[in-house]
């Protein structure tokens, strides 16, 4: 692509979001066009159906990240409850990165993917401050780069040394139970990302039963992005309008993705106490004892107020 053409086509690219300054986590492909040779960069991909890495291409040298096997607990169950330290340490090092590594990550999920890779590392206490999101992922860069389908080297075996779990990021099922359902404590609000037909029940999947948790207010995360980037921060304000920034966020929803960008846009938003229900609706729905939900209220039935 020559010059004038690539000028052009950025232009046109951003066209609907000028005016709006990114996130500084999220950065473009121009930043990672530059940035793509240092000697303490790795690029992270992470596709919704992991083959394409190879059949369709990657960013070149970009390390694969398989959304299930490497980003939960292979012998938990469900399966997307958080990996052990122990576990998603030895991933990370596997993908050569280091206490000092810069981390680029990117999806073809608008974003959704890769928020959990980056809730992890929060989780586990790697420096935030070096991990960036390519906004726009696979189609942001092969706007206006090349993809590559030649496998990328093994990279030296990392160092990188992850803190314990921090308890102020994360809940189990019985806090939600304790906290929503039986105390209806007024500080806290449990918010379902997943989409509004899964939330009603009129669409039953990842779980043996459709609906929702008593008590849980819908948020559809995924509509906060739009041709895999970001929405503006106004549109962003406007989904999570009902939310208070005062109040401790639960969240969930069936396996991980969403309710980690969730997570991401709810901080990035200002929210000070966002917590990821672990196992989120692929543990509630399919555990037949707890209490389940079903239409567009919070509660209903014998769990109306």
């Amino acid at each position: 692509m020559n010059l004038i053409n690539k000028g052009l086509a950025a232009l046109l690219f951003l066209l609907p979001t000028l005016g709006w300054a990114a996130p500084a986590f999220l950065v473009d492909s121009e930043w990672l066009a530059e940035h793509i040779d240092e000697e303490n960069l790795i690029v992270l991909e992470a596709r919704y159906h992991p083959h394409r890495h190879y059949t369709v291409g990657h960013i070149p040298g970009a390390v694969q990240v398989q959304r299930f096997r490497d980003l939960g607990d292979n012998q938990g169950s469900p399966l997307m409850r958080f990996p052990s330290r122990e576990a998603f340490q030895a991933t990370l090092r596997h993908w050569g990165v280091n206490d000092d590594s810069t981390l680029v990550l990117y999806d073809d999920s608008n974003t959704a993917l890769v928020s959990r890779l980056y809730y992890l590392l929060e989780l586990y206490g790697f420096d935030m401050a070096q991990v960036k999101i390519l906004n726009g992922g696979t189609v942001e860069w092969s706007a206006f780069e090349e993809m590559s389908k030649e496998p990328t080297p093994q990279r030296a075996t990392g160092s990188v040394t992850l803190k314990a779990a921090n308890p102020a990021l994360f809940v189990e099922w019985t806090d939600v139970y304790d906290d929503v359902l039986s105390r209806r404590d007024p500080g806290v609000v449990l918010l379902d990302a997943r989409p509004r037909d899964m939330y009603t029940g009129q669409v039953i999947a990842h779980a043996i039963q459709g609906g929702h948790i008593p008590g849980a207010v819908n948020v559809v995360s995924l509509e906060g992005t739009s041709g895999q980037k970001w929405k503006s921060d106004q549109e962003l304000a406007a989904l999570y309008r009902d939310v208070p920034k005062e109040k401790t966020i639960y969240a969930y929803c069936h396996d991980g993705f969403r309710m980690s960008l969730a997570y991401l846009q709810l901080k990035y938003l200002g929210h000070k106490d966002v917590r990821l229900y672990n196992g989120g609706w692929s543990h509630w729905g399919n555990e037949l004892t707890l209490p389940v939900v079903q239409g567009e209220a919070p509660y209903s039935g014998d769990y109306e107020l």
